[in-house]
């Protein structure tokens, strides 16, 4: 079996006299050769160089300084030159790549765990499962080994991975194998967002974690404070690279100016200019590298490359469906509002007060900006060269890297179907679909570990463009790739220590800045006599929450569950807890945002339907009465008609009994105080259960400790709405989805509207600077 375990470090301090010209290093060893088969060169007023002695790399030496010599050719090449700009490097060795090295360069893998378990994405090792194999789980998968070493895949997209220890084990393993490859080329590995909250696990002041834990970016919103998500950039991007991770495929900025989509939760809300001030601090916070850490232009060894996402924006999905899914494939402006959704890019991610200038990297949404295009064209936003050529690299002169979404070439099933997303161009081929993105100016595929079709792509222009234009525009993707790898000074050294891997992520200061930051997000909507914080040695009840088995947006199964919502020994050390109603002062009922589903059911097509259903955001059953009717936009080469309208069309939520338990728990207590807390991923329609409820929490991803808090007086409520909360579901139909903040909002039982920027503390309304800049 194919393994690499090279994660130890030999250290040597290299100072070269000055010589004329540039001599070839044998490799350099300490007294002992028990340390691995990693070599660690520091240079004196330089940067220190990591390689595997394994790998065939061996150094340079020129006016006193060592260089690694990447292609093995002996001589010293300019993007082997740390002493020169980026730019310069970049482009010096994009001009020495082959046609097939830049399309490895252009692919994005598929989702990697570490390791390769699981039902979605397992691997094999040597061809046997992982548990069958004898394998390390820090181990290349079968899978990784072909796409980094057949088709020169750079980009790795890693998704779980067993602890700080291993992940950094795979990445050196990783460098290490792409090290001896042609060029030298290492491997920029990325991940989704991973600070989220595991909601039952204690936090202990002073006490390091797994990794540290933060609200969901909605969240961060929610704190209406722009220095809490820095600071959380600045910390994640210390966990990341202590991961080897150097591109974080984030943040989300879309504008969730439809209260129903499903993505919600990973946006700032709704408000243009506080996503634009979340989005600006966010990439700042992990792009900048400052003092002995920067490199060049605030880039350095603590940067991590911001993919922001997702052009010109996913928010306003017709009807609040989503674009993984056909028969979400179009966003619409029936406000005529495309601006606002600009405004998180241009005034936040792209125009950043740090060093670094703007995101590295734009993924641009699989939908179909639907009637935005001039030239009347509708296909997916990869595919636009309005989207991109025009609006991204021309009006706002973007030059970073621009990758798709995971999946776009791909073929599409069927309406519902978790398959391939080329929403628009569904008659082309594979290859002709990755033609018409990079032509339309797309950088990078996403999802795709094969190069064969870009490689076809390319012959494709040299027919219709000549290869010289050919040639350029590759080598144009391939600067702008290449420009986001030197820029966090992987090429010098990509190795990491493990001892310090396992030190830095998850460390307690990172942990108590993650909780604070929970604390300050959780919203206090409702407080009725001011019967918050509870009064200590009071006697709590906590029904059970039931929840109906059901199906992931995805269609992964969900088994019913009865259980206790929160972690009840941790609760136990703010109040005294029974299960008897009868004996209890207050009831504390957990429930979550109503969930619909997809807006989409094949059992309807099935039975002669259009197959679009309603997404509700209440408890009770909903019909569909102000659904517009047509629909805005249609058309798939799998449906026979355009209109999508779900008018009169009726739905129930899989958890209504979120509502029924806090009904039940309001009879049981018998008139005594019942308070409510809300997980929200969406905005909820409350009325439902408000006016018998004394007291509501609204949070966005937390630990049951941080709600404790909160509930007891611990800590004082400081977090106000990023998004309103609709009155009924009439205001939902009828808003518009590309406008924020144009619903009816919601009037409690005590006269206050749940309006984007409400939120109450100990002594009322919260009004303060936050409100007066926001609202």
């Amino acid at each position: 079996m194919t393994t690499f375990r090279y994660y130890q470090f030999i250290f040597v301090t290299v100072a070269v006299a000055a010589i004329a010209g540039c001599v070839l290093q044998g490799d350099l060893q300490s007294n002992s050769n028990d340390f691995g088969a990693i070599t660690l060169v520091t240079n004196e007023g330089g940067p220190s160089l990591g390689y595997s002695t394994n790998s065939g790399i061996q150094t340079l030496s020129d006016s006193g300084f060592s260089f690694k010599d990447l292609n093995q050719n002996g001589s010293l090449d300019k993007y082997e030159d740390w002493r020169l700009p980026v730019n310069e490097r970049a482009a010096d060795l994009a001009s020495q790549m082959s046609i097939e090295q830049i399309a490895g360069l252009m692919l994005y893998s598929g989702h990697q765990p570490v390791p390769a378990v699981g039902d979605r994405f397992a691997g094999t090792y040597d061809g046997k499962g992982f548990a069958e194999s004898g394998a390390l789980p820090s181990d290349l998968s079968d899978e990784q080994i072909r796409f980094l070493t057949n088709d020169n895949l750079r980009h790795v997209l890693i998704t779980t991975v067993e602890s700080p220890e291993v992940a950094a084990r795979w990445n050196n393993n990783v460098q290490a194998l792409v090290e001896g490859q042609g060029l030298g080329i290492p491997s920029n590995n990325s991940t989704d967002p991973r600070h989220g909250t595991i909601s039952g696990e204690e936090y202990n002041a002073g006490s390091g974690g797994e990794i540290s834990r933060w609200p969901t970016s909605l969240g961060l919103a929610a704190t209406f404070d722009s220095s809490i998500t820095l600071r959380f950039g600045q910390i994640a991007s210390m966990e990341y690279r202590a991961l080897g991770l150097t591109t974080a495929l984030s943040p989300q900025v879309d504008l969730a100016t439809d209260p129903r989509w499903n993505r919600v939760n990973g946006t700032f809300g709704e408000n243009p200019q506080l996503a634009a001030d979340m989005a600006r601090a966010y990439v700042d916070g992990f792009q900048t590298s400052t003092d002995e850490a920067n490199i060049e232009g605030g880039w350095g060894y603590n940067s991590v490359n911001a993919m922001v996402k997702h052009w010109p924006s996913g928010g306003p999905e017709e009807g609040g469906r989503d674009g993984h899914f056909s028969f979400g494939k179009f966003t619409v402006y029936p406000g005529q509002n495309l601006k606002d959704h600009l405004i998180p890019f241009t005034e936040g991610a792209f125009d950043l007060e740090g060093g670094t200038g703007m995101a590295s990297a734009v993924m641009p949404y699989y939908t179909i900006s639907f009637g935005q295009d001039p030239s009347g064209k509708n296909v997916g936003n990869s595919y636009s060269s309005y989207i991109i050529n025009d609006l991204l690299r021309g009006t706002y002169e973007y030059d970073g890297v621009v990758c798709t979404d995971w999946g776009v070439t791909r073929d599409s099933t069927a309406v519902d179907a978790f398959s391939g997303r080329p929403w628009g161009v569904e008659e082309f081929t594979e290859a002709e679909r990755h033609y018409l993105a990079i032509i339309a100016g797309v950088d990078q595929f996403g999802g795709n570990n094969e190069s064969a079709p870009i490689i076809e792509a390319f012959a494709m222009g040299v027919e219709e463009y000549g290869e010289e234009f050919m040639r350029a525009r590759m080598e144009k993707s391939a600067v702008r790739l290449l420009t986001n790898i030197f820029r966090v000074g992987l090429f010098e050294n990509p190795y990491l220590d493990i001892e310090h891997s396992m030190l830095t992520v998850g460390r307690a200061e990172y942990v108590d800045s993650g909780y604070e930051a929970q604390i300050k997000s959780i919203v206090l909507l409702k407080n009725a006599g001011n019967i918050l914080p509870i009064q200590q040695n009071k006697k709590v009840y906590v029904p059970k929450r039931f929840t109906p088995a059901s199906v992931t947006r995805f269609g992964f199964p969900i088994p019913e569950t009865s259980e206790y919502p929160v972690n009840l020994e941790i609760l136990e050390k703010y109040f005294s807890v029974t299960d008897n109603p009868d004996d209890a002062d207050y009831a504390l009922v957990f429930i979550n945002s109503p969930d619909t589903g997809p807006g989409y059911s094949s059992l309807d097509a099935e039975a002669g339907g259009n197959g679009y259903l309603p997404i509700s955001l209440q408890y009770g059953a909903y019909t569909a009465e102000y659904a517009r009717d047509p629909s805005l936009a249609g058309g798939d080469p799998l449906e026979a008609f355009t209109n999508r309208s779900y008018q009169g069309k009726s739905v129930t939520t899989s958890n209504s009994p979120d509502l029924q338990m806090v009904l039940d728990t309001t009879a049981a207590m018998n008139g005594k105080p019942v308070i409510v807390s809300l997980f929200l991923s969406n905005p909820t329609v409350v009325g439902e259960f408000e006016p018998s409820v004394k007291a509501i929490v609204a949070n966005y991803g937390v630990q049951d400790q941080a709600i404790f808090d909160i509930l007891s007086g611990a800590a004082e409520p400081s977090g106000l709405l990023p998004m309103q909360m609709p009155a009924n579901m009439r205001t939902v139909e009828e808003q518009y989805e590309d406008v924020p903040e144009d619903m009816e909002s919601y009037i409690d039982s005590e006269g206050n509207s749940y309006d984007f920027g409400f939120g109450l503390n100990w002594q009322g309304i919260a009004n303060d600077a936050r409100t007066t800049r926001y609202k």
